[in-house]
């Protein structure tokens, strides 16, 4: 007996599956490479769809790096939000936990967030500088909500400038690692940890 032919079906994307999976196109590539070295013509080819879809999602390369720094932004916030009533070093190192599995798991996606201040466009860099300030303000709070941390207003400028200073630390500190440190994550968590509570002076 002849075998019966196979029938092909494609499932058709959802508009949200489409925009992710074009957002995860671009991850890689602006990961891999300078944003100017980035055709939106790649992107399209690469996801099997016409430019048109394309722009159909995001009108300019512009607003298509935006989307993926904007995206990683959101996911990083998710990932390390507070827990009400956890001492700020329990807070600290199971955030940290959950981030570095975070930057293993979707190393393209945390180096194209950081690719966002190279990329030469303001628009861009406005995106990934409101999200360094969420990421801010949300380590502010812990410490703010711990007795042990809480800072007067005359010492909250200097501690604002700590935690940013550490934000920048712990970036060098894991696209360093990504690069194959030869650390374990556990070693780069302590690192980053002790880091922060040296600059808050605690």
């Amino acid at each position: 007996m002849g075998s019966q032919p196979q029938e092909r079906t494609r499932r058709r994307l959802s508009t949200e599956e489409r925009r992710e999976q074009l957002l995860s196109v671009g991850e890689r590539l602006f990961s891999e490479n300078p944003y100017d070295d980035v055709w939106i013509e790649q992107v399209a080819e690469i996801a099997g769809v016409s430019r048109g879809l394309l722009y159909h999602y995001f009108p300019t390369k512009r607003e298509f790096f935006a989307a993926v720094v904007q995206r990683e932004s959101e996911r990083m916030l998710r990932m390390t939000e507070a827990v009400p009533g956890l001492p700020v070093r329990d807070q600290l190192d199971s955030g940290l936990d959950v981030f570095l599995a975070y930057v293993e798991g979707h190393a393209h996606g945390f180096r194209a967030f950081h690719r966002a201040e190279a990329s030469g466009d303001q628009a861009v860099r406005k995106v990934y500088h409101r999200a360094l300030a969420a990421q801010e303000k949300q380590i502010l709070a812990v410490l703010a909500a711990d007795p042990a941390f809480s800072s007067s207003p005359e010492e909250l400028p200097e501690l604002r400038m700590a935690v940013r200073g550490w934000l920048a630390f712990t970036t060098a500190v894991c696209l360093e690692w990504l690069r194959g440190s030869g650390l374990t994550r556990e070693q780069v968590r302590d690192l980053c940890a002790r880091a922060l509570l040296g600059a808050v002076g605690r």
